[in-house]
């Protein structure tokens, strides 16, 4: 057993992850699963996506979020106008106040923060998308021939309309990937939306706590890499992601005829972590075959490309993942075990 990963150790962090949670919920209504999921991205020092049509709170929970967690957090929205710069900041050209000479002085734009929220990250061109690349792969930025790091914790965590509306660009397949979830945002149960009425048409306002801050974020961001994972999960994660590749042999035949693009490397790193996050937050300390099902739908579903026969026959890129999870042979360990 590893010295930092302990059943006692996740034991803890579950009672945390609880104590979390019931500070977003006195905000956010129902919506578990795209609670636990936003915070899994965070804890995997990684970055989601949630999509969702507008009016389901998505920029409420992340903003919520960021009181909760106790780090500094920066918003930007995205207009089509929006420039490169206004994200990265840029070079201005100012008059040293005691030698009178100018020089290029460096002003940071709104990345420079622990987390970034992209509202709307789909309604600005590819180019002005672009420039989060380089900071969410690398944790820094490049302005001019100078590096500027990023202060950790650092994750960007992104809001995106349906493709369908309108005044929307789709995000490139470079940048897509560089998001560990896609997290779709649905309407809210019946229930739930009674009590949002009960909440938002009255005065009363129970406002969330502080319970973690940036040192704790990256002290348990280190403790998830070392969750257990039994040798045969490596393979079953492997062939899940193999399973989706189109142009390759040991491609699963339903891909074949409904995929253009299937998952590359990248899914296979995600999809463990977010294994491990996920057995984490329930306390426990090694992944099983049901951590990995879990979160292959929001790792998967933006790295699986549909054809243009998938979509005139209405074949989402979740029905692939389905049909793959329920084709991929589960380990024989975990089969005895079930």
């Amino acid at each position: 057993m590893s010295e930092t990963i302990t059943p006692k150790v996740a034991e803890e962090f579950r009672n945390l992850i609880d104590r979390v949670r019931k500070e977003i919920h006195k905000v956010i209504v129902g919506q578990e699963e795209l609670v636990d999921l936003t915070l899994q991205a965070i804890f995997c020092h990684n970055h989601a996506l949630l999509m969702g049509v507008p009016g389901l709170a998505k920029t409420l929970l992340v903003t919520t979020i960021s009181q909760v967690i106790g780090i500094t957090s920066k918003r930007i929205q995205f207009t089509p106008d929006l420039m490169p710069s206004d994200i990265t900041g840029t070079e201005i050209i100012q008059e040293h106040p005691e030698t009178g000479k100018k020089e290029f002085v460096f002003v940071p734009g709104p990345i420079f923060s622990n987390m970034l929220l992209a509202d709307e990250i789909n309604r600005t061109p590819p180019k002005t998308q672009a420039a989060l690349l380089e900071a969410m792969q690398e944790r820094q930025v490049s302005v001019g021939s100078k590096k500027y790091k990023l202060e950790l914790p650092f994750f960007v965590l992104a809001t995106q309309n349906p493709i369908e509306q309108e005044g929307t660009y789709s995000l490139p397949e470079a940048q897509l990937d560089r998001f560990m979830y896609l997290i779709v945002v649905d309407y809210p149960e019946a229930d739930d939306e009674v009590e949002v009425l009960r909440r938002t048409t009255t005065n009363f306002r129970d406002e969330p706590q502080q319970i973690l801050d940036g040192a704790t974020i990256l002290k348990y961001q280190k403790i998830v890499r070392e969750v257990l994972v039994r040798e045969d999960l490596y393979t079953y994660v492997v062939n899940l992601v193999r399973a989706t590749r189109v142009s390759k042999d040991y491609c699963l035949p339903y891909a074949k005829e409904w995929v253009s693009w299937g998952a590359g490397p990248r899914a296979c790193q995600n999809l463990l972590l977010g294994a491990k996050a996920h057995a984490f937050f329930d306390g426990r300390a090694h992944v099983t075959t049901a951590d990995i099902q879990a979160v292959a739908k929001p790792v998967l579903r933006h790295r699986v490309i549909v054809n243009y026969a998938a979509i005139s026959e209405g074949v989402t890129s979740d029905r692939v993942v389905e049909k793959i999870l329920a084709e991929v042979p589960v380990p024989a360990a975990a089969a005895a075990a079930s």
